[in-house]
This record gives structure tokens, sequence and C-alpha cells, in this order.
């Protein structure tokens, strides 16, 4: 090994001096241009940006000429909204017994609430909420009632005494405005689904135990179903196609109905068709999705409004595709009313 001091050390520190010298004169060159370039187009962007109101658009010599091709197209004009759909619809939510926190914010018998996640729910569809307090007198309700588009029954424990004569008779309002000609769409969750079968079945006792308490899962589709007209008809097929493959939907109730109980029970075959069934925790299959043969009337043995609005509980899914799931079944639930509004204000062809 050569020592430091030695001639041909020195050489060889000049030729990589001189070498280094060379490379860098290029470099540095072209890095002094490109600032140069970068700070005249900053000077030229700065000094010469306008907002269109600031331009003289009439004249060729303007400088909006001079930096674009054409003028930009005028802005549209939007006409006046439909004054018959532009506060509508309206939903009424039926409350549940309780404060929502076990009695912990207050607690007696005339105490109700609506969980936030069912408003929300219906005003991320375009929707706008009217509380239905089952504590009111009946002609309260009634009025109420007179007020809004359509009718949601939420999720909760309630089964008899007072809530369940409530959500009976709003029903019976549900079917009869129907019935007169009255477009009314009716959504029924969890617990909500568990009444209306009490009720069209008229057997208070026709519900069955399952294991699917905060259980997130599929939703199996019937063989050889038509979703067009039902709550699914919109959702993608990719989604649809998820619905039987991941746990997408969140399920937490401890009674419901076998496909088998629903079909052998003439008010209730003849009243809805089962469109999904899902699995509990023991492999006992429930039907999770019904949808009436002649109303606008779906209920769900599963939570749609959780995926998006709720996180009480880590198995609620929050992915992309169970967000999707929340914001279709809304989309669904007040597109339906619309377009039928819609039709009604259409003239008739001649």
């Amino acid at each position: 090994m050569l020592p430091e001091n030695t001639p041909s050390s020195s050489s060889s520190c000049l030729l990589h001096s001189n070498l280094w010298f060379y490379l860098w004169i290029p470099l540095l060159t072209s890095s002094l241009s490109k600032r140069i370039t970068l700070a005249e187009a900053h000077n030229i962007n700065t000094n010469s940006i306008m907002l269109p109101i600031e331009l003289d658009l009439s004249s060729p010599s303007s400088s909006y000429h001079h930096h674009f091709l054409s003028p930009p197209s005028p802005s549209p004009r939007c006409s006046a909204p439909d004054s018959t759909l532009n506060f509508r619809p309206v939903i009424g939510i039926l409350s549940h017994p309780g404060d929502g926190a076990s009695g912990r914010l207050k607690n007696g018998t005339n105490v109700s609430y609506i969980a936030s996640s069912y408003v929300k729910f219906v005003e991320s569809a375009g929707a706008r909420v009217i509380p239905l307090i089952y504590t009111d007198p009946l002609h309260i309700l009634l009025d109420k009632l007179e007020l809004v588009n359509g009718v949601l029954f939420t999720g909760g424990w309630a089964k008899r005494g007072l809530y369940f004569e409530v959500v009976r008779e709003i029903f019976k309002r549900v079917l009869e405005k129907n019935d007169a000609g009255q477009f009314f769409p009716c959504y029924a969750i969890c617990l909500g689904f568990e009444l209306l079968t009490m009720i069209i079945s008229k057997d208070n006792n026709i519900l069955e135990s399952f294991s699917a308490s905060y259980q997130p899962s599929t939703l199996q589709f019937v063989k050889n179903i038509n979703i067009n007209g039902t709550v699914f008809q919109r959702f993608p097929p990719e989604l649809l196609r998820k619905l039987n493959t991941d746990c997408l939907v969140m399920q937490n109730h401890k009674y419901g109905l076998s496909p088998e109980t629903l079909q052998g029970n003439q008010r209730l075959s003849s009243f809805f068709n089962i469109l999904t069934t899902s699995t509990d925790r023991d492999d006992k299959v429930y039907v999770s999705t019904v949808q009436a043969q002649h109303y606008p009337i779906t209920a769900f043995q599963w939570h749609p409004e959780k995926n998006a609005f709720e996180w009480g509980y880590a198995m609620i899914p929050h992915s992309e595709d169970a967000i999707q799931v929340t914001q279709h079944v809304a989309n669904s639930f007040i597109r339906q009313y619309l377009q039928n509004v819609i039709k009604e204000c259409l003239p008739e062809p001649n």
C-alpha cells in the first residue's frame, strides 16, 4: 500500500480533484438554469393569474385571450326547485322506551328515545325526520302521521304494553294509506321486524330464539330471487356478491323467524316475500330480509344503519363496502317515495 505522501498518491488526488471540477461545472450550470426558469415561471404565474370576473373577455387582446384558447362557457342556470318535492320526504321515526343509556341519563315510565343513527340514516338519503313519541296521545300521533311521508320502526326490546299497541296502530294506518292510493313506505328494523311479524300473524308467540347478538354476518339471497323492485335493486353486482361472502351487515338480536316458520304461517307467507336469510352462531338459519308483496314495506332482521353511524361495538363492519350497504339501503327508502311522487306529479299522456 502506498504512503499518502508518495508522488503516485498526489497525482491520483490531483486527477480526482480535476475530474470533480469538470463534472460540477455542467451540473451547476444545469441547476442554475432550472432555478432561473422556475423563478421566471413563478413570476409570470403570480403576476398574470386573474379571476374570470376580473377579465375583459370581450377584448381579443385581453390577458384572458392571451393565456387561454377560448372563453369558458357561461354558468348554467338552475331552475327553481320543485316546490312539491323540495321539502319532502319527511320520515316519522317512532321513539322507543328508555333513554338509550340503560337509565343512566333519565329513568321513568314516560321516557323514550330515538338513536341518532336512525336519524342520520334517513337524512343521509336526503330526507328529514319527525319524531313520533310513542307516549304521546293517539290523536297527536295520528296528526303527525299526516305530516310525514313514511315511517321507520327502530330496533330495541319492547314487545308488549303501550309500545306494542302504538306500533300496531301506526302500522294499521300505513296499510290504510297505501290502500287509499297514497304511497307511504315503511322500514322496520330488528325489533320492528319482530313486531310486524307478530302483528301480521296475530301470534305474539311466533318468534323463535336465535344466537345473533353482536354478530356481523353475510346475507344469503334465496334461490331464483328477482331483486327488481326490492331494496337491493340498485346495489352494484360486486357488492351483491360480497353480501353473500363477506360479513358486511350487523346482527344484534335474540329472536327471529326461521324460513320454515314464516312460510308455514299463511298470514305471513301471503304478506311477505323472503329476500335473504342469515345464520346465527349455532348455524341456525333465520329470515333476515323480507318485503311485502303488495305494499312498500321492507323489514330487516339486521341493522343497516349501524355500519356508517354507530361505533359502540368493535364488531360493527366499517369497511368501504359496509358503508355502501348502509347508503344503498337508505337511498332505496327515500328513492321509492320520490319516484312515486314524481309519477303522480307528471301530467297524464294525451
